[in-house]
């Protein structure tokens, strides 16, 4: 089955997955977000526990993903990940001390003999879902604004600073999607909250907490969102390979994909209701709308980025280094073997569901807390 498709349709097939792991990594930093609330939603000891247990029922959840992520990017794209990774490592390795630190949090918080105490874990924890989900969104923007690289014939990378990848946090194009990937985390994790939790406190402090992250979020998104359509996107001539800028790139793109305009207008219509119905009604149920239109938004953003003749990963140092899914990809025939391994994807996401339901038959509250003999 797989053998028989072209080179070109195992490119466009893995990129889809790999965006696909990648928009339900964005809609798992709920996780992070939920965290950045541990001291302002949770007053008491008690109430923080509540917090960070609801919340340790998924972090495996977001950290699996991660790792899969990477793994699947490595796989079917190497040399963007030798390109980003090798060159943009200093990004990088914040982003991996950020998620490492989260680990480590969950584990010894309330381990016997912990001599750093359970707040510098909470604090730990605080850090990871600041810094965790504004750099994820920084390094994504720069999928459209491109990075400061060049290859050589032998795919060296070059990197053209000395900051390594952080200088994307100079840019207020990535600036504005950093901010909105941490407020829409932390939309989500109020969400989750709502859903999860059975403590009045907790969810009256959420619910007004929704609306002053729910108000910078839509702010930053449509900055974020209107840049995007308006400014120049890097394509590349398909016959000869030559990269060059074009105007309204990304809005030719989205107009020229019906179906990617019809994915993403979904998705923003299910994220605002989600809001929406949470903030004017009293339901928990608000997660089941922003959680699936989060997905939808950024995979959307992530087809932009790669089809239609688009550079998903420019330089914006040497525009003829950029990487497109064709230049950066592997050989067909590791292409083909990955796609038989992708075969057992719907599996894994049938256990996920299936953990997911386990964990959440019951809201958790203060009882379950005194009587559960494993906390976080």
């Amino acid at each position: 089955m797989f053998g028989n498709l072209s080179h070109l349709a195992l490119q466009q097939y893995w990129f889809v997955i790999v965006s696909l792991l990648g928009s339900i990594l964005v809609f798992l930093f709920f996780v992070q977000g939920g965290q950045t609330f541990i001291f302002r939603i949770g007053k008491s000891d008690p109430e923080r526990t509540i917090i960070i247990n609801t919340l340790g029922r998924k972090w495996e959840f977001t950290f699996t993903t991660l790792v899969t992520f990477g793994g699947a990017f490595f796989a079917s794209f190497p040399l963007f990940y030798a390109t980003s990774f090798g060159g943009a490592y200093w990004v990088w390795m914040a982003i991996l001390f950020a998620f490492v630190i989260q680990a480590v949090s969950y584990e010894f918080r309330t381990k016997a003999g912990n001599f750093l105490g359970q707040k510098t874990y909470e604090w730990f924890l605080f850090i990871n879902g600041l810094l965790g989900t504004f750099l994820v969104g920084v390094v994504v923007a720069t999928f459209f604004s491109g990075s400061q690289f060049s290859l050589n014939e032998m795919n060296s990378v070059t990197w053209a600073t000395g900051a390594r990848g952080l200088e994307a946090a100079l840019s207020p194009f990535n600036l504005s999607l950093g901010f909105t990937v941490f407020f829409l985390a932390r939309v989500l994790g109020l969400l989750y909250f709502m859903n999860t939790i059975d403590n009045e406190n907790i969810l009256a402090r959420s619910k007004k907490a929704l609306l002053y992250n729910a108000i910078p979020f839509v702010v930053f998104f449509l900055v974020f969102t209107i840049w995007l359509l308006l400014r120049e996107g890097f394509a590349f001539n398909p016959e000869t390979g030559e990269v060059f800028m074009e105007p309204f790139k990304y809005l030719h793109n989205l107009l020229a994909m019906p179906l990617v305009l019809m994915i993403f207008l979904v998705g923003v219509v299910a994220v605002l209701a989600g809001i929406a119905l949470s903030l004017l009604k009293d339901t928990d149920k608000g997660i089941w709308f922003s959680g699936p239109g989060t997905v939808l938004v950024v995979f959307s953003l992530f087809l932009l980025a790669g089809f239609n003749n688009t550079c998903f990963y420019p330089s914006a140092y040497d525009l003829q280094s950029s990487l497109t899914i064709q230049n950066a990809s592997s050989s067909h025939y590791t292409l083909v073997a990955l796609s038989w391994v992708s075969l057992s994807i719907p599996l894994v996401l049938a256990y996920i569901i299936y953990a997911w339901r386990a964990l959440n038959k019951k809201k958790i509250d203060e009882k379950e807390m005194q009587d559960e003999p494993h906390v976080y």
